[in-house]
């Protein structure tokens, strides 16, 4: 038998991965559920038109660790001695 999952922990799964972009799998694991039903969950959430959530989702953490990537470059771009030609 399926346990019943309160509304709200529905509503914060699919939240941190639409809007934080997490990982479906470790989201899943995080709260004890299994990852096919929070797909399932997210496919009844999709409206046509809407964009895929969980490339949205994907991009938005693609795009939080290139900012990472770039602001530790430019960290290290500063501590590096000015070279004159």
């Amino acid at each position: 038998m399926a346990k019943q999952i309160n509304g709200e922990i529905k509503s914060q799964v699919i939240k941190r991965i639409r809007d934080d972009g997490a990982d479906v799998s470790s989201v899943a694991v995080e709260y004890g559920l299994n990852p096919r039903t929070v797909y399932g969950w997210l496919s009844k959430t999709v409206t046509e038109g809407s964009g895929l959530i969980l490339e949205v989702g994907r991009l938005k953490k693609e795009n939080r660790l290139l900012f990472e990537l770039v602001g530790k470059l430019m960290l290290e771009k500063e501590k590096r001695p000015f070279k004159k030609n």
